[in-house]
């Protein structure tokens, strides 16, 4: 492919529309910024050679110019000489020298165009390498502020599951005082609950003997009387 005719795509070519289907933008971008820069390396030392030559068809306009009247001058002599025969052959060299006149302004004409056609086109690839470069700093500032988005929202999940821990360890410590609390109640309840009882009814029946004892005592007493 030719610099100019990669030089042109490039210009036509819409960076959103690239970017847009890129899997990876940032490399993408990268790789335009790049082949921007190349192109302009190689159409800056294209251009040199085109503006020598530009100089070059110039110059050699002004030789063959100089020629064309120099032929005609003879001309005019011979004729004054009375020598039409080499007036003749002074003009055949004229027209021949105003061929390559013609020719040559040809060539400059078709230069010239050439160059106001490249200053335009650079300056379209500038632009272009500008926008693309403001393309490329926003895309890394967005990638900086989604990075920096992840980190936070990574540390808020984190911090989340350190208060969930930190729940969960509290609710333990709550259980183990609600057991201990449970544990100190049945202190000095370990005897058996039916030796309790037994005991209890050891008491009661003592309590029933000494009723007994009074009540029959009361009643003797009554029948003496």
């Amino acid at each position: 492919m030719g610099i100019f005719s990669r030089m042109t795509d490039i210009i036509n070519s819409n960076l959103n529309s690239l970017l847009d289907q890129a899997e990876d933008p940032e490399k993408m971008i990268r790789l335009i910024i790049q082949e921007m820069e190349d192109t302009l390396v190689e159409v800056r030392s294209s251009s040199a050679k085109v503006l020598a030559d530009r100089k070059g068809a110039a110059r050699r306009l002004e030789q063959v110019q100089a020629e064309a009247e120099t032929w005609e001058e003879k001309a005019k002599l011979a004729i004054s000489k009375g020598r039409e025969d080499l007036a003749r052959a002074a003009l055949q060299e004229k027209h021949t020298i105003e061929d390559e006149v013609v020719a040559v302004e040809a060539e400059l004409k078709a230069t010239d165009e050439h160059i106001e056609q490249l200053n335009t086109e650079v300056a379209q690839l500038q632009q272009k390498l500008s926008d693309a470069k403001a393309k490329q700093k926003a895309l890394m500032m967005r990638t900086k502020t989604v990075e920096s988005r992840i980190k936070v929202k990574r540390q808020m999940h984190r911090d989340a599951l350190d208060t969930a821990f930190q729940r969960f360890e509290h609710f333990e410590r709550r259980m183990d005082t609600l057991e201990s609390q449970l544990e100190s109640m049945d202190v000095g309840r370990d005897v058996p609950p039916d030796l309790a009882a037994e005991i209890n009814a050891l008491a009661e029946d003592d309590r029933i003997n000494d009723e007994l004892s009074r009540l029959k005592s009361e009643v003797g007493g009554d029948k003496e009387a």
